[in-house]
């Protein structure tokens, strides 16, 4: 599980210039942003995201309150960062609240941090990553940013992701 901040900027994406010079991309509204949390799901190889208003505590526990409404019946393991927000005292009462006097084996949200500083363990950091290129394909559309952030969403909620970084932890099923 992991935020992604979709910015009016991001359609630019990569340009060419010459060697040892500056090369200046101008955007227009760098206000116009856009916050999405997502989980990838290992068994499906799909994203859950959804749009929020910012990364914080409060939309990271509405976010886990989503999850658990999509998958009532399953147990949550969720790797995630040390953002701050997922540190939060609020975080910690919510998932108290959530799996009390459950034994962890039975808790129905797990939470593993990686470790601290290396988005490269993150699976979905790649499907942001992949998401945004697949926007930036796109560029000579010249869409708003409502646009812009439909074509991401689009490509998340269409696409399948399967790439050697998720088969780093192990393998999972569902619980039934």
């Amino acid at each position: 599980m992991d935020e992604c901040h979709l910015l009016a900027g991001d359609l630019e994406g990569y340009v060419w210039g010459r060697r040892n010079q500056r090369v200046s991309v101008p955007i227009v509204n760098e206000r116009e942003r856009q916050t999405y949390y997502g989980a990838l799901d290992l068994l499906s190889k799909r994203v859950l995201c959804k749009a929020y208003s910012a990364g914080n505590t409060a939309n990271t526990i509405a976010y886990l309150e989503s999850l658990r409404a999509a998958f009532p019946q399953q147990r949550l393991l969720l790797l995630w960062d040390g953002a701050s927000y997922h540190r939060a005292h609020e975080i910690g009462a919510y998932l108290a609240e959530v799996n009390d006097g459950l034994a962890e084996e039975q808790w129905p949200i797990h939470c593993i941090r990686f470790a601290p500083n290396d988005p490269t363990q993150n699976p979905i950091e790649d499907v942001w990553l992949q998401a945004k290129n697949s926007v930036r394909r796109l560029a000579g559309l010249k869409p708003s940013f409502n646009g812009i952030k439909y074509l991401f969403e689009q490509f998340l909620s269409l696409e399948t992701f399967d790439f050697p970084k998720m088969h780093s932890y192990g393998s999972f099923s569902k619980i039934t």
